[in-house]
């Protein structure tokens, strides 16, 4: 299979030169004013390469394809919705094995950049339907299952007390009467699969009473990537946490107070819908990036068509393979998984082979990226996300040869070719939004002062109000020096020559 180069000639926009002339203002103080137009901070952003949604496989193409069209959303949208779901949903039944020996699960991270208005909630509905079917018999059985564990636990727990607080027994006896009670009745499993927002402790604490698969799915992924489990205090733990779980290493957790929590067996899939703003924040975190959390998530930007989605009905045949595609998501979901001895979440996947042409394939698309990481090549920029292309690749195709087959043990021709050209879209994009540095933290704040100094509604602002009223990202004076010499640099601000320091801010067509 033949990999096409990677076209960055359109991703890097070449500064202007700014010609600084000194001016007065009304006080008669002297400060800089440029001649040019301000520049704007980030790089015009290429368009992103058509994503090959034919690629997906018949089953999931059809479906994306139709919620695109009904919903009115972005290709992109709606196929990182229907791959998403469709992960969730195979997880708990196949695992992938590398050609380098390991097995690795087939669990996907996935995050779509998309602004409000951009049909979301709209997508993630339709995709999910599956989901929150089988969620709903889960819990209609569960309404039974647990009133009857109520009645058995209590009884349990009242003889084993008794057995216990018997004093015409000895040690001898009361301890064949405990064998013979045995374990203290399972507790039904939660009739959950997903939520939108996790944390370390949350997951290790209750995981234990949940399906051995589950998923991180919101089409509003701001309560995730800025809720608890991502502030300063618990952020690297959760990553490390996410990452483990994508290696599919489970969890352990030691406390003082409640002892040792092992979790094996256990299986995370997530699609996070996040607008550009807590987007760019999440994406660019460093701690994050070093430990390697966002080199597993595959990135989708897609371009909003808001302002070309007049009303159309929806048809039949889009009706139809939403449909089909939601009977073959269920199929997985109510499959019973297999599980190991020591209950009935700690799941034994059954381990997907490749044939030898598709592990010709795949070892060519590794070998592919790899040659491209070096200090020349042209994925170096974005290497930690390339490490993990082909890995991802495996793991496309194992969901897609799952959706596609039903029930399967190995990874075809066809399918990993599907999973090599999504990767491979995948780190395009990655590609795409790096070089329009739309990752750079220094860039994004001085974007956010840029955008408070414009609300403020004042052409001329002291710095000193920056650090007592700015955004919290510019209370410091290093980081708003920062961004100040940033928005001086791309023409957006003036220095006022006297003191206190001032700053003039210069519209777009100054």
């Amino acid at each position: 299979m033949a990999f096409d180069p990677i076209d960055l000639s359109n991703l890097t926009l070449k500064p202007a030169q700014f010609a600084p002339a000194l001016l007065l203002n009304q006080s008669g103080v002297a400060r800089r004013q440029y001649s040019d137009r301000p520049l704007p901070l980030f790089p015009q952003l290429a368009a992103a390469a058509p994503y090959p949604v034919a690629s997906l496989g018949p089953c999931l193409r059809q479906a994306a394809e139709a919620i695109s069209a009904k919903v009115q959303a972005p290709i992109e949208l709606a196929a990182q919705s229907v791959l998403g779901t469709a992960a969730l949903a195979a997880q708990a039944h196949y695992d992938v094995r590398l050609p380098y020996g390991q097995v690795r699960p087939c669990s996907l991270f996935l995050v779509t950049i998309a602004a409000s208005g951009d049909r979301k909630s709209s997508a993630d509905n339709e995709s999910n339907w599956p989901v929150r079917t089988h969620e709903k018999r889960l819990r209609e059985d569960h309404e039974i299952l647990f009133r009857d564990w109520k009645i058995d636990f209590a009884a349990w727990a009242a003889t084993k007390r008794k057995i216990e607080n018997d004093t015409k027994i000895d040690h001898a006896e009361r301890r064949d009467r405990l064998a013979d009670l045995g374990d203290e009745p399972r507790r039904p499993l939660s009739p959950i699969l997903t939520s939108g927002d996790i944390t370390p402790d949350g997951l290790t604490k209750n995981w234990s009473h949940m399906h051995g698969a589950l998923g991180v799915f919101s089409a509003e992924g701001g309560q995730f990537t800025a809720g608890h489990g991502m502030d300063d205090a618990n952020r690297l733990r959760t990553a490390a946490m996410l990452s483990g779980l994508w290696d599919g290493n489970g969890a352990v957790r030691i406390r003082a107070g409640d002892g040792i929590t092992l979790l094996s067996g256990r299986r995370l899939a997530a699609h996070l819908m996040v607008q550009p703003d807590a987007a760019a924040g999440f994406l660019s975190d460093r701690t994050l990036r070093d430990q390697g959390l966002l080199s597993r998530v595959l990135l989708a930007a897609p371009q909003s068509i808001a302002g070309q989605r007049l009303y159309r009905t929806a048809s039949l045949d889009q009706e139809h393979a939403i449909s089909d595609y939601g009977k073959r998501i269920l199929a997985l979901l109510e499959r019973p998984a297999r599980a190991l001895p020591g209950g009935p979440n700690e799941l034994d996947p059954i381990t997907l082979i490749m044939s030898p042409e598709a592990e010709a394939e795949w070892i060519g698309f590794f070998n592919h990226v790899e040659s491209e990481c070096g200090p020349d090549g042209e994925l170096n920029a974005i290497r930690d996300v390339a490490a993990k292309a082909a890995e991802n690749a495996a793991r496309i195709a194992a969901v897609i040869a799952a959706v596609e087959k039903g029930e399967t043990d190995q990874i075809g021709l066809a399918s990993m070719r599907c999973g090599i050209d999504l990767a491979d879209w995948y780190l395009r994009e990655a590609l795409r939004l790096a070089h329009a540095s739309r990752l750079d933290p220094k860039l994004l704040r001085a974007q956010v002062l840029l955008d408070w100094l414009r609300a403020s509604g004042q052409m001329e602002t002291v710095f000193r109000d920056i650090l007592r009223l700015g955004p919290g990202q510019t209370r410091t004076k290093a980081a708003a020096d920062d961004a100040v010499a940033i928005l001086v640099a791309h023409g957006w601000l003036s220095e006022i020559v006297g003191r206190p320091r001032r700053l003039l801010l210069r519209g777009e067509g100054d």
